[in-house]
């Protein structure tokens, strides 16, 4: 019976899965972000690039 007792009012593990909760959340959060603008990432670094070449071949 007193290892219930103490068992209800333990709250140090509580804290611990909240923050693993929340890290778990951003996450979440952050992938479908990138996931969701990588195209328009992948399009724009495709861009510089194209014209990086275009500015190596004219200066050359």
């Amino acid at each position: 019976m007193e290892l219930i007792r103490r068992f209800v009012r333990e709250e140090e593990g509580q804290g611990l899965v909240e923050y693993a909760l929340i890290i778990g959340l951003i996450a979440v959060v952050a992938i479908a972000a990138l996931t969701a603008s990588g195209t328009q990432i992948s399009s724009i670094f495709g861009n510089i690039s194209g014209e990086l070449s275009k500015a190596a071949a004219t200066g050359s």
